[in-house]
């Protein structure tokens, strides 16, 4: 198990560091961005000169390497826990709900989940 979970963790982090990073550097080409006057162009045109989405890409970049580093895992799904709930909320509530069903979702969305589950005992500690 604890081999699974370190290849999730690591998975994880690699996932959010790469398009966190992306969003600073764009080294991965990213498609044309959606319609114009459409709720989610909406929503970027709000985030993105706000400096509010640099922020979220930062907190992406240090949960990934939190994430990926064993001792630290469970910090770092604090700091992405939020932040996958949101993209989820996103492609519920403005983006299409087919978004839900893009691997990318899918893989951040099972491997957050299963790395949860996997430090429940730890993180049950918070409810009491």
């Amino acid at each position: 198990m604890k081999t699974i979970t370190a290849i999730a963790g690591g998975l994880l982090g690699l996932a959010f560091i790469v398009f966190g990073l992306n969003f600073f550097l764009n080294f991965i080409p990213m498609g044309g961005g959606p319609p114009e006057g459409s709720p989610p162009a909406l929503f970027f045109g709000a985030v993105g000169p706000t400096g509010f989405m640099a922020f979220v890409k930062v907190c992406e970049i240090l949960g990934g390497v939190l994430v990926a580093i064993p001792k630290t895992r469970n910090l770092g799904l604090l700091v992405l826990g939020p932040i996958i709930l949101n993209i989820l909320a996103f492609h519920i509530f403005i983006g299409s709900p087919s978004g839900l069903l893009d691997p990318p979702v899918i893989a951040i969305s099972v491997l957050g989940a299963f790395l949860l589950i996997a430090a429940k005992d730890k993180f049950a500690k918070l409810l009491n």
